[in-house]
């Protein structure tokens, strides 16, 4: 379901489900994996070097998608399992999302099968979003699982917004994106408040390694205001 343009999205800033999809009227699946030079997800700092494998099925619009991240540097990078359930119609999607999570601190849980809301290692979100042509907008929730807290020690139910603007510059496709925090939670690298955690720019094109055979290079660099931090990421598909 994901097209290729959107998943060098998901690997620089994390949109896990595509707004662009029109509904087939056969299966259609996905098996592929990309190798990144660091993992950045949402502005955030999730780790070094990853191989990221995608495997999804597709029909008439609905989707089912395994997403994984594993650290090939360090053994305390983030290891992840995504599972996405996304129905797509024109421009219109709407999604829910199982993202597990480990890394190399001391409490964290590393039990799949554990869903106790304290204990898990599990956080579901859902999402929904629109692509105008010109941009698109998502709005992703937390609503059940790890999730962070608000300034006031309650559940925060987590939430992120980005906005999307393709563009074409030099004979490729780019993307500049601009994501934001809006209320509260130290889900999102301890935002007390409003924060803006994710300007990027994303760009990718065929490097061509003989006349009949080429690779999809790709590269963006990302921009969190809220950390005063900046990344560079690149990487190939397979």
């Amino acid at each position: 379901m994901r097209i290729k343009w959107l998943k060098l999205l998901t690997v620089c800033i994390a949109i896990p489900i595509s707004a662009d999809i029109y509904a087939q009227d056969k299966v259609e699946v996905e098996l592929e994996a990309d190798v990144v030079s660091n993992y950045i997800w949402r502005g955030q700092d999730l780790g070094s070097a990853a191989i990221q494998p995608t495997l999804g099925v597709s029909w008439k619009g609905l989707s089912l998608t395994g997403w994984g991240s594993y650290g090939l540097v360090d053994k305390d990078d983030t290891k992840e399992f995504d599972l996405t359930l996304a129905y797509s119609a024109g421009g219109f999607t709407v999604g829910i999302t199982d993202y597990f999570c480990v890394n190399g601190e001391e409490n964290c849980p590393t039990k799949y099968f554990l869903y106790d809301a304290h204990k898990t290692a599990h956080t579901f979100e859902a999402n929904v979003g629109y692509d105008f042509e010109v941009l698109s907008l998502n709005w992703f929730t937390n609503f059940a699982g790890a999730d962070g807290v608000n300034n006031s020690g309650k559940r925060a139910y987590s939430s992120y917004v980005q906005v999307d603007v393709p563009f074409k510059l030099g004979g490729l496709d780019w993307t500049a994106s601009m994501g934001a925090v809006p209320y509260a939670t130290d889900f999102y690298a301890d935002a007390h408040h409003f924060a803006v955690t994710n300007v990027s720019v994303a760009t990718r094109k065929e490097l061509k390694i003989t006349p009949t055979f080429t690779v999809p290079l790709f590269g963006c660099i990302v921009a969190n205001p809220s950390t005063q931090k900046i990344y560079f990421t690149a990487g190939i598909s397979f």
